[in-house]
């Protein structure tokens, strides 16, 4: 569903991605790990259509994203891909509800219809009692699980997550990771996580190991998801 071909990125003369190869199945849930500067958020970023590659493709359900301008490219990126970081970035001013609703009214979807169904993805997150409160008013964990609903608003067939989990503290974390599998068992979602949390790391169902711009190594767990989150 992803394919990522030969992308090179330098910055200045640092050269931070150096010819990276990989492939994510639909419904797959991957993590992305490695010590600092490996390039880690840099990959998410290109694969994400927020940064360009040097050189190399990035294929998304068989769009060669390499071809797209700026617009058409914008256009994809608010329809097919979700985004949650470290820090939420909900907009203060704003209720959960309708942070919620931003991505979808940018996309032209209908008031009526984009309000119906981020309530849906907030009672899915267990927020049904705080959708008219702001980020202010929210736990870091709750304005987490707004950010991952707002990620989801437009249907996209990949979330990418940078450090989702790196300003939680351990129940919120636990809550968390359990969340992104409950979405992928209720809606095939994919999701490609850059994590420093083991746990994490170790629950995927593959944890792409990275190091000075390349992968080095791959690995793939074979433990059923239920057996993993049972550690949780």
């Amino acid at each position: 569903m992803i394919k990522v071909e030969q992308v090179y990125k330098s910055f200045g003369d640092l050269q931070v991605l150096k010819g990276i190869d990989l492939e994510v199945n639909r419904g797959e849930i991957v993590s992305v790990v490695g010590p600092s500067g490996a390039g880690k958020t840099t990959l998410l970023m290109i694969m994400g259509t927020l940064e360009k590659a040097d050189a190399g493709r990035i294929l998304i359900d068989n769009n060669d994203l390499s071809r797209f301008g700026e617009k058409r490219l914008a256009d994809f990126r608010n329809r097919n891909i979700g985004f949650v970081f470290q820090f939420h970035q909900l907009l203060p001013e704003f209720t959960a509800l309708e942070n919620v609703m931003i991505p979808a009214l940018i996309g032209n979807v209908r008031q009526g219809v984009a309000e119906k169904k981020a309530k849906e993805l907030l009672t899915i997150m267990g927020l049904s009692e705080r959708m008219e409160h702001k980020p202010s008013e929210l736990s870091g964990g709750e304005k987490q699980r707004v950010a991952v609903a707002r990620a989801l608003i437009n249907d996209p067939v990949v979330v990418f997550a940078d450090e989702p989990s790196g300003s939680l503290d351990t129940d919120n974390k636990a809550e968390l990771h359990s969340l992104f599998f409950e979405l992928r068992e209720r809606l095939n979602q994919t999701f490609v996580v850059v994590t420093h949390d083991e746990q994490l790391a170790s629950i995927t169902d593959r944890t792409i190991h990275m190091m000075d711009g390349r992968i080095v190594e791959k690995i793939t767990d074979q433990k059923s998801n239920s057996n993993k989150l049972n550690n949780l």
